[in-house]
């Protein structure tokens, strides 16, 4: 090869170096699904031989028991790619637990009236704290926090703070017996129908955040807020929009909470918020804003009940429980945190 082919030939790129770091971050969801999921059959009692962990009634029992707060971190992956936060999500679905058991069995309402009007309630209970917190701008912390109060008085005023049994029937006073499919499995009674609305509200979800326009926004207004009103993203829209999303979310995790249970309570939900939170931080959302997926959502909340099923299998106390599940919280938001300091983006 002569000189002048030689310095004529484009500069030899060297490869770009990847961050296993990183690369663990954006797959930790994955990673800890299939850590967990090991763990469970290593660690499994079994009967006769069979892996206990593994047997098809139990994996639908995990899938069930994560139904409700998965549709919950499905509402609150919108809120926290645009760098916010809403406690309110466990007292708005003990909330709609109670106006659903109420309008049914007090009210003499049918199941899609009752339906819609606390999904309703929901939508609009999270769109008054969006708007409160964008136009005010006021810590969205400190108003969702007064909206969990404000869920929990409502309910206690609604309920009498007592507990509103569903009785199904024809007659007054009684609910519509297809309501009671909440709590039933189907596919040969191994798939819970809570499981259902889980996946069908997660599906809907993951198409609006990635193939919609208002997806791409939720993604800008989380990544940095003033770019994204500089190019003419419509912020306040925008975050007023994912706490009414949370709200709806909540809502229909109250009304499968009723199903589910055949009753409503004031108390219902209590702690459903961090739950939540954490099966979205172990997802791989970034607290920071900015980033996240609803596939990784659906994961760390499997994860989530997948972890507290092989402790309960191994008879491991509550308190050990919410331990573990603490330690992998820090973990998750310690690598998200090193991730950005490593890029150069966070403090």
């Amino acid at each position: 090869m002569s000189e002048q082919q030689i310095t004529s030939s484009p500069a030899i790129q060297p490869a770009k170096r990847i961050d296993p770091l990183a690369v663990m971050v954006r797959f930790q969801s994955l990673i800890g699904l299939i850590l967990v999921f090991a763990g469970g059959i290593i660690f499994s009692p079994r009967r006769h031989g069979v892996i206990l962990f593994l047997q098809p009634d139990n994996i639908a029992n995990i899938v069930r028991a994560v139904s409700e707060t998965g549709i919950i971190a499905i509402g609150m992956t919108f809120v926290i790619i645009t760098a916010g936060i809403d406690l309110s999500v466990g007292a708005t679905l003990g909330l709609a637990s109670v106006v659903t058991a109420t309008l049914m069995v007090s009210g003499g309402f049918g199941l899609i009236t009752t339906v819609l009007a606390v999904l309703l309630m929901g939508t609009c209970f999270g769109l008054i704290q969006g708007a409160i917190s964008s136009k005010f701008r006021l810590e969205a912390f400190i108003v969702t926090l007064a909206g969990l109060q404000a869920a929990r008085g409502l309910a206690l005023v609604v309920s009498g703070n007592q507990y509103i049994n569903i009785s199904y029937g024809d007659g007054p006073g009684l609910a519509p017996p297809i309501f009671a499919i909440l709590g039933g499995r189907l596919f040969g009674n191994v798939v819970p129908v809570a499981t259902i609305v889980f996946l069908i509200f997660a599906c809907v979800a993951t198409l609006v955040l990635n193939t919609t326009r208002f997806g791409r926004y939720v993604y800008a207004v989380g990544g940095n807020e003033r770019a994204a009103r500089i190019s003419g993203v419509p912020v306040s829209a925008i975050k007023i929009a994912v706490y009414a999303i949370t709200g709806f979310a909540s809502a229909l995790a109250g009304i499968v909470h009723a199903g589910q249970f055949n009753f409503g309570s004031a108390n219902d939900g209590t702690g459903y918020e961090l739950t939540a939170i954490a099966a979205v931080v172990i997802g791989g959302t970034s607290l920071f804003g900015g980033s996240g997926s609803m596939v990784g959502t659906i994961a760390g909340t499997i994860m989530l009940g997948a972890l507290a099923n092989i402790l309960q299998l191994n008879n491991i106390t509550p308190a050990m429980q919410l331990l573990a599940t603490a330690a992998i919280i820090v973990l998750a938001a310690v690598l998200q945190s090193l991730v950005r300091r490593r890029e150069g983006l966070g403090r």
